[in-house]
């Protein structure tokens, strides 16, 4: 593993996080520093933290606020 990917690991805890739970990604971060964004990307559709992701739960927080705000009136 690079000492760049290496780095990029270590600054993000999610990342860490995701690379112990899943160890096989060790084997592959060994074998090409390409597949680093596949990593990333894998890592933010496991824990939910792609665009759409947030964008649905902003939409859900507003409803739950809206819904709140129907049960006071």
């Amino acid at each position: 593993m690079t000492y760049y990917v290496q780095n990029k690991i270590n600054s993000d805890v999610n990342l860490k996080r995701f690379l112990r739970e899943n160890s096989y990604w060790y084997k592959n971060l060994n074998r090409s520093e390409r597949n680093f964004l596949e990593f990333v990307e894998d890592m933010r559709i496991k824990y939910k933290l792609t665009t759409s992701d947030k964008i649905n739960r902003t939409i859900d927080n507003i409803s739950m606020l809206q819904s709140f705000l129907e049960v006071l009136k």
